[in-house]
């Protein structure tokens, strides 16, 4: 047997690989450099821009461009109105944001469980957790599957239920062929340069409905307004404008909007190619009975933004923890997506308990992100697979 490389064998690769890597080409670099000696670069045509074409990418008739997935959150759940008193149900299994932004609002999250085998919210565990405190739902198309958004905006028109997708690891996915961004009552967006599309940071909100848009324009901008319609002393002073609420600066700038118009145009040959790997990574593993590979929904026509490698550890002598060291000493570098929200500790001091979701407990102890992301060749994409099968013979009971 082949010696791993963590216990002084060579390793499968000279050069490590990560999880996710953005990609840039030179006509990003020009479109950034063109705004940048422009005379606006921000408050600019090009976030005017970039929420056009977010518009024709998502479906949905408005679009608000912010700093991050995060302000995106943040600005949706304040739209939606959650306050003090509310409870608003989230996937246990996200990154922490998904549930921070109940929390900005003075809400309380109420963690849902995966299922076990798509991995994303389980709607029967929604409905086993609505109570008459529930205002909304802030469903994660976790990995970029999209959730079973059917059966969730049903449970929304049932309770009355203001539906948040939270689509940070999913834009270029398309739910029974209509894209992400058209379903929810709003959509959010991530641009961190792991995800599908970069602006080095930048998020958006999207959605069809004018009232929630007119309130994300204002609170994007520190609830000031210069609409005379929502003034409460309307004027047509040309300089006037009235802070009507307690907004933020969530502004994006012209030149990430101009990159972000730029990785766009790319979007479709950059879902291609997710695709193409995350085929060739099932049909690798599918086959070996020490993982688990995730299934889909047939609704959703994925564009992959993580693959999660799931160990059946009852047929391995190891632990998580070492096929992981053993994976990054092959130079073939995995992460952890996610903790349980409800784990972290500032969750577990507002009395969250352990146990509450217990498939997505198990997730987490079984799970890593092996690469996928556009630039990785079919060389590197066969030096993960070889490194994967290594270590499995390895460990192999």
């Amino acid at each position: 047997m082949e010696t791993l490389a963590i216990f002084g064998g060579t390793p499968v690769r000279e050069k490590p690989i990560y999880y996710g890597r953005q990609y840039i080409d030179e006509e990003d670099v020009a479109a950034v450099v063109e705004t940048l000696t422009s005379d606006l670069i921000t408050c600019g045509p090009k976030v005017t821009e970039l929420e056009k074409k977010l518009c024709e990418v998502s479906g949905a008739k408005y679009a608000v461009v912010v700093s991050n997935g995060t302000a995106a959150l943040h600005l949706a759940a304040m739209t939606a109105g959650f306050q003090e008193g509310d409870e608003v149900i989230v996937s246990s299994i996200t990154f922490a944001a998904s549930a921070n932004c109940v929390r900005y609002c003075g809400a309380t999250p109420v963690f849902a469980d995966i299922n076990p085998r798509t991995y994303n919210i389980d709607p029967e565990d929604i409905r086993r957790k609505i109570t008459p405190r529930t205002k909304g739902i802030v469903a994660v198309d976790f990995t970029g599957q999209a959730v079973e958004l059917d059966e969730i905006r049903e449970i929304c028109r049932e309770h009355h239920l203001i539906l948040i997708e939270d689509a940070a690891h999913s834009i270029g996915t398309k739910y029974k062929g209509q894209p992400v961004g058209s379903l929810a009552d709003m959509t959010c967006f991530s641009f961190h340069p792991v995800k599908t599309v970069t602006g080095g940071e930048g998020g958006a909100i999207v959605t069809s409905d004018e009232a929630f848009y007119k309130r994300l324009v204002r609170l994007r901008t520190h609830g000031i307004t210069r609409d005379p319609e929502q003034m409460v002393h309307p004027t047509d002073d040309p300089w006037y404008n009235e802070q009507v609420e307690l907004g933020y600066n969530y502004r994006m700038t012209d030149f990430q909007a101009a990159l972000l118009l730029s990785q766009l145009k790319k979007l479709p040959k950059f879902s291609a190619r997710r695709k193409e790997i995350a085929a060739r990574y099932d049909a690798i593993f599918r086959e070996m009975p020490e993982l688990t590979v995730q299934e889909e929904i047939p609704e959703s026509d994925t564009t992959r933004h993580l693959y999660i490698l799931r160990l059946n550890l009852e047929r391995l002598n190891c632990d998580r923890r070492q096929f992981f060291d053993a994976l990054y000493a092959e130079n073939t570098c995995p992460q952890v997506h996610y903790l349980p929200v409800y784990w972290h500790s500032y969750y577990e001091k507002l009395g969250y308990p352990r146990g509450l979701c217990p498939n997505a407990e198990k997730f987490y102890m079984e799970v890593m992100s092996i690469p996928l992301y556009y630039s990785l060749t079919d060389e590197d994409v066969e030096d993960v697979v070889r490194a994967v099968k290594k270590v499995v013979a390895y460990y192999r009971k």
